[in-house]
């Protein structure tokens, strides 16, 4: 019942998503809503995991930092397409101000474990996300489809050569089940498919800008490249969240999604894949 479960939210999860970035042509509000929500939930699975042993934050304030992360993800989301230089950082700038100053009516409060887990959270959670939001407006959609593509085949991959012959642990001290093995197994996965995208024309010409030729497509290189990038971060992001947990002393961040745990343990990689390729990208697009 329980893989049942897991495969049936799973799946849930992962039909959003794609349909999301496929629809980002036509509209992008579900692109919008979905990440949003992302940001809000992630942001109060975070402050509990930062905050574990203080007294919890008070609701309003929970709710200014939701609030803050997605009006950055929003800003961001928007200044490829309009001129919003200037105002790219008056959402933060007010959030700070109206944070900061809020908690000096909250005198019961350890002021520095709320302060930090506030501005944690949002540089966590809300930052990587808006990340990946730039990538779909001054990248393509397309290439977050292939980024989750990615880390989905780096978590399978890894899932089943570990299981089968992972023996050299990665990381015992934080995830004792991790292996080695697993990590180059789905490495594997994660390279083959960039090949694929970059050498299979069906394929490479979905992935790709519908107005290029493929001679103006993205090289093998860079997107082998993307595939190494991928399967580092994605690595470094769940032994990260993986620390949370067990700092914590929490076996899943929550119990939102029947089978998988909380948000946080179906994107620890994408946090940290996300920020990670548009820096790739931007480098890339820089040398061109």
């Amino acid at each position: 019942m329980n893989i049942v479960k897991r495969a049936l939210f799973g799946g849930i999860y992962v039909a959003l998503i794609v349909a999301a970035l496929l629809l980002w042509d036509s509209s992008k509000i579900l692109f919008v809503v979905l990440v949003s929500c992302f940001i809000i939930l992630g942001m109060i699975e975070a402050s509990r995991l930062f905050n574990h042993d203080g007294k919890p934050v008070a609701k309003h304030i929970t709710i200014l930092d939701c609030a803050a992360g997605v009006a950055m993800m929003l800003t961001l989301l928007n200044h490829h397409s309009q001129q919003v230089n200037g105002l790219l950082l008056v959402p933060l700038a007010i959030y700070f101000l109206i944070r900061l100053s809020l908690q000096l009516y909250l005198p019961a409060h350890n002021a520095i474990a709320d302060v930090r887990q506030s501005l944690a959270s949002l540089l966590y959670v809300a930052l990587p996300l808006s990340a990946m939001c730039m990538i779909a407006m001054h990248h393509s959609p397309r290439i977050v489809l292939a980024m989750f593509i990615f880390i989905w085949l780096y978590d399978t991959g890894a899932f089943l050569v570990g299981c089968a012959i992972g023996k050299h642990r990665l990381f015992e001290r934080i995830s004792p089940k991790k292996s080695w093995e697993g990590v180059i197994g789905g490495a594997a996965f994660v390279i083959i498919a960039a090949i694929l995208i970059a050498c299979v024309e069906p394929i490479g010409s979905f992935f790709n800008s519908r107005e290029l030729s493929p001679d103006q497509w993205i090289s093998v290189d860079t997107w082998v490249v993307m595939a190494i990038t991928v399967v580092v971060a994605a690595t470094l992001g769940d032994l990260f969240e993986s620390l949370l947990k067990r700092t914590a002393g929490v076996k899943d961040s929550g119990n939102l999604i029947p089978g998988h745990g909380g948000i946080l343990d179906r994107i620890d990689s994408l946090l940290f894949v996300a920020p990670a390729v548009l820096t790739l990208l931007e480098i890339v697009e820089l040398i061109q």
